[in-house]
């Protein structure tokens, strides 16, 4: 008889078994440590001890909704009870009633749907169907960029450099852009009156490099994973009509900027671009793996005549279907998207207090959901703080908050779910000061 992961086993035996059984490919942790979770319940989980954590990640950005939210706990349950899994060539009710649902809410003509299980094979997806439909190989992607860690999206991931080094020679045909990183610009220029340069610059030295025309480029609204940068205003614009010039295609990677997180339902919608291809995942599924490829008539009419095939052994499965569809209700009925920006006003507020005490804080950035804090050695040359940002994440870890840190260990990271009440954002935010007296004793007050 095997044992319950529920047995009453410490933390220390639990790593032991971790170290002997687990092969390690996690992101932020290359070995073995605590905490090790057994349950979490809105904005907190718990570890094997009993210690709670804030999870100011959402877990893995997945759990936004809060950890076990109701509608998706009850949907799963249904789904368990009817059809959990179905054969992937064969359609089923659940994945066709997401796919109305989603269509609805997803921007102007955006309609048809495939759904796969992550943002890497949404994003491998959507590549895919932009070479199809163009008929061409070649696509870009900003250099602070993150699509996921399959061969094929590694290959366009730029924003992590151990992520993308070291894991090629990648397939012919994929590219790095100029991101608009405008608090270290690459150039050395400043915006507004960059008058965007560094997009034009990029796109010079591209048509140049390229032996063929260009398929698509994809590209997050907001770089999360790169440090958590947005576009200044007009970047997004620009950047579709640089591809229009081209008949390249625009994918727009809202694994984690989609559905509310950052103010409105899809982080796009203030620049009024629509792309041609819509990758989602993340707390699409309210925790549970799916993500979605949303495409026009025109492009998946013209890839179904090609004979595109694309999917795997869980494809549609009902049961992800259900949650997801469930994870939507939510959004929509409890309205999200308006509680994201109440919510990212108020954490904002605290950080920028802790500007005001902290000198290392050289920037604050983000919307909503998603917002983050670089560190610096000094305010004026922007001299970066590489690594502070870790050991400023273990005091709080230690604390009692968790968050990630990203751009070698400058850039802290807050993805909190929508479940995150004030006394918890205060909660969060004394134990960040806390971390960062430790991590980088300073003056206790900044000049403005």
């Amino acid at each position: 008889m095997t044992s319950s992961p529920n047995a009453q086993l410490s933390e220390a035996e639990w790593l032991a078994r971790a170290r002997h059984y687990i092969l390690s490919t996690r992101m932020d942790a290359r070995s073995a440590h605590g905490p090790v979770l057994v349950r979490g319940e809105g904005s907190v989980v718990w570890d094997t001890e009993g210690r709670q954590y804030l999870d100011f990640n959402s877990g893995q950005m997945c759990a936004a909704l809060g950890h076990q939210p109701h509608r998706v706990v009850e949907a799963i349950r249904q789904a368990c009870d009817t059809l959990i899994h179905a054969s992937s060539s064969i359609l089923n009710v659940y994945e066709i009633s997401l796919a109305e649902r989603l269509a609805a809410l997803t921007p102007y003509g955006l309609t048809r749907s495939l759904f796969l299980e992550s943002g890497a094979d949404a994003n491998e997806a959507a590549v895919q169907l932009a070479k199809v439909h163009t008929g061409r190989t070649h696509v870009a992607s900003p250099h602070v960029s993150f699509h996921g860690l399959s061969d094929s999206t590694r290959a366009l991931t730029f924003g992590v450099r151990d992520w993308h080094r070291g894991y090629g020679p990648y397939a012919y045909g994929n590219h790095a852009i100029m991101a608009p990183y405008c608090y270290r610009c690459p150039i050395r220029r400043s915006f507004p009156e960059c008058q965007l340069v560094c997009l034009d610059a990029t796109f010079e030295l591209l048509d140049a490099e390229l032996d063929s025309p260009l398929a698509a480029v994809i590209t997050e609204p907001l770089f999360s994973a790169g440090g958590v940068i947005e576009p200044p205003e007009g970047w997004l614009v620009a950047l579709k009509r640089k591809c229009e010039e081209r008949g390249a295609l625009l994918i727009l990677d809202e694994a984690q900027t989609g559905l509310g997180k950052l103010g409105t339902m899809w982080a796009c919608e203030p620049a009024q671009v629509i792309p041609d291809i819509l990758t989602i995942s993340k707390h699409f599924g309210g925790g549970v793996s799916i993500s979605a490829v949303v495409t026009t008539d025109e492009i998946a009419d013209r890839a179904q005549a090609a004979g595109f095939v694309h999917g795997h052994s869980h494809t549609s499965d009902p049961l992800a279907c259900a949650a997801a569809e469930a994870s939507l209700e939510t959004i929509v009925e409890e309205d999200l998207p308006g509680r994201a920006v109440s919510l990212g006003a108020e954490w904002r507020g605290r950080l920028e207090s802790l500007a005001r005490q902290h000198p290392v804080i050289g920037d604050i950035r983000g919307r909503g959901l998603i917002q983050g804090v670089e560190l610096v050695r000094d305010r004026t040359t922007r001299e970066p703080a590489d690594g502070l940002g870790w050991e400023v994440e273990r005091f709080c870890r230690q604390e009692g908050l968790l968050f990630s840190v990203r751009r070698a260990g400058t850039v802290l990271r807050f993805v909190p779910p929508w479940t995150t009440t004030t006394q918890q954002f205060e909660r969060a935010a004394f134990i960040l000061d806390a971390g960062l007296r430790a991590s980088a004793p300073g003056p206790s007050t900044v000049g403005e």
